[in-house]
């Protein structure tokens, strides 16, 4: 389970990786990369889409990092956690759009770090 819980940690971490491009990517050239997955981003202003991406940049590191140096492991199922509250809020989002070809991913993420965050703070904690 340890293994599976680390796996799934690195997939989330590249995810959060990849999703802190809106730090980057201008607005309008985002909302075309993707399609209709990605026209959600027009209703955000530039800050708010900074400050999503800021949160998954820090997420992505949060996931792993604390872990692997031995500093603050408890940081990682708290990081977990808090990517629940994002993902729900992003599926949330979604839904009100009325995109329901596109939650997919959304819930898949959503139970990757729900999993994640139940074996890190239980069965498989980094404190036991």
């Amino acid at each position: 389970m340890n293994l599976a819980l680390w796996i799934i940690a690195g997939l989330l971490t590249f995810i959060c990786l990849n999703g802190s491009a809106k730090m980057f990517v201008p607005r309008e050239k985002l909302a075309g990369i993707g399609g209709a997955a990605t026209r959600w981003v027009e209703d955000f202003t530039p800050g708010a889409l900074k400050a999503i991406g800021a949160v998954e940049l820090l997420a992505a590191a949060g996931l792993v990092l604390p872990a692997v140096l031995g500093v603050a492991p408890v940081l990682v199922p708290l990081t977990a956690a808090g990517l629940v509250v994002l993902f729900a809020c992003a599926l949330t989002m979604r839904l009100r759009r009325g995109e329901r070809l596109t939650v997919t991913g959304d819930v898949i993420y959503l139970a990757l770090a729900l999993f994640l965050a139940w074996g890190r703070f239980g069965p498989e904690s980094f404190t036991g």
